[in-house]
């Protein structure tokens, strides 16, 4: 070869080599601009409680921030802070951020919402609109009409995700701008599915009269039929849709259909590992039932006469069998309440006063690996005990649950009863300022509902 064709290939590795040695410093400089991480700030920011530290372990040291009171049924949606995304301009503390307008230019999502006819969604509530209105007037929350009260409430999620996604568009709504509902599906980060599943599930499962199929299956057929000729669907095989279908019957006909969507679900319970996953859906909360207890009346440990509580339904089947077993080993234990019970005849009220006299409350696998009972265990500032081996528990990337809970394999929880027993009885095994910095996760994934998971959509599609 001669030395004229060498010249150009030895100054072209030459200028390679120069490149790559200066991209490799110029990588550890961002990351160190980025506190090491390279998961956005502003995302974990609004992600974790306003107090958290920023390396995924709660921060006790923190001054306690009192959370705003949660809306019961049928009382007004409170709408959160926003947060300015400027890097010009950094507030210094939550009350700041409140008071600051947002930048939806600068939203981490942008997500586009298909408009679903009411019947899918808000219409299953009794909402009527006036003609060709798709939606409620978000503008006045005497306009939005309540989710119902009782066992359906714990899966609401579907309904706080919709109502954050109509009002992340609204000026004089205050709420995290995390995600950011847009108007063209070319601009969206994903596609929003507003199909209230669970609520469906609820209250119209069954057939009623000359109906051939039930209203809940018809809407799923519909959606399905509506999904498949969309071609935002076509484009990605539905793989950027999202769905939410939180109770665990919800979605029976349609899941399979559209399992390639990131579904929002209260555990895994009853599905295929092939159809839902940790590594493409989202394990949402469930809204607690029972009565939250303020901190500031909040009995301490030795106030709290029952050492252990359960009340709920004892005969389940599936990894719920547990619950018979443990119902036979502790009911005779004198400071051990285990008891059959249900929200019928005051059923939540008599919940929450055992609760709050309580120190330690099972939560034990029933037909499904999870339920509310663990999110009412921290809403009473009792320390919550895990018996279900299944379980997969919300943010679990984000909150280390073992800082203020036990998790007992349900084999050992069976074979070594008194053991157990006795050591809760002699160890003061809780962390009230941990269930405290979880309550007020509590409070702002449940005033925050749309943007919290939004932010666990938004790690989920782009990691």
């Amino acid at each position: 070869m001669s030395d004229k064709s060498m010249v150009p290939t030895r100054f072209i590795f030459c200028v390679m080599v120069i490149a790559m040695f200066l991209l490799v410093p110029s990588f550890f400089f961002l990351l160190h601009l980025s506190n090491h991480s390279l998961i956005p700030r502003s995302v974990l920011e609004l992600i974790l409680v306003n107090n958290t530290s920023f390396d995924f372990k709660p921060s006790f040291k923190r001054e306690q921030i009192t959370p705003p009171p949660f809306p019961s049924q049928g009382s007004k949606v409170q709408p959160q802070s926003c947060q300015v995304s400027n890097s010009s301009q950094k507030p210094s503390s939550p009350r700041q951020q409140r008071k600051m307008a947002c930048d939806p230019t600068r939203a981490l999502l942008r997500v586009f919402m298909y408009d679903l006819p009411p019947e899918f969604h808000f219409g299953l509530l009794g909402w009527k609109g006036s003609v060709n209105q798709t939606w409620p007037n978000v503008n006045n929350p005497k306009h939005i009409p309540p989710y119902p009260g009782g066992l359906n409430l714990q899966h609401s999620v579907e309904y706080w995700l919709t109502l954050d996604l109509l009002s992340s568009n609204i000026a004089k709504v205050f709420r995290p701008c995390i995600a950011i509902r847009v108007q063209n599906a070319s601009q969206a980060d994903v596609i929003f599915v507003p199909f209230f599943s669970s609520l469906s599930y609820n209250r119209h499962s069954k057939i009623h009269g000359k109906e051939k199929v039930s209203v809940n299956k018809m809407l799923q057929e519909r959606l399905v039929k509506f999904l498949m000729g969309r071609e935002e669907w076509k484009r990605s095989g539905g793989k950027d849709h999202v769905i939410v279908a939180h109770h665990p019957n919800s979605m029976l006909d349609a899941r399979r259909k559209l399992g390639s969507a990131m579904l929002v679900l209260a555990d895994f319970g009853r599905y295929p590992s092939e159809l839902a996953n940790i590594t493409k859906d989202i394990i949402a909360p469930y809204s607690h039932l029972v009565s939250t207890i303020p901190r500031t009346e909040s009995g301490s440990y030795e106030e709290r006469s029952t050492l252990l509580y359960f009340q709920g339904a004892i005969y389940r089947k599936d990894g719920g069998a547990i619950r018979q077993e443990l119902y036979y080993l502790l009911k005779d234990e004198k400071d051990v309440h285990f008891a059959f019970g249900s929200i019928r005849r005051n059923g939540i009220n008599q919940a929450s006063q055992g609760m709050a006299l309580s120190k330690f409350c099972l939560n034990i696998a029933g037909d499904t690996p999870s339920s509310n009972r663990l999110f009412d265990a921290i809403v009473s500032h009792c320390v919550p005990v895990i018996i279900s081996d299944e379980i997969e528990l919300p943010f679990e990337d984000v909150l280390d649950y073992s800082e203020f809970g036990l998790f007992v394999h349900a084999s050992d929880a069976v074979e070594i009863k008194m053991h157990y027993i006795q050591y809760l009885r002699t160890n003061k095994i809780t962390n009230y300022p941990a269930i405290g910095q979880f309550v007020r996760f509590l409070y702002s994934i449940r005033n925050n509902a749309g943007s919290k998971i939004c932010s666990a959509l938004q790690l989920q599609f782009f990691s």
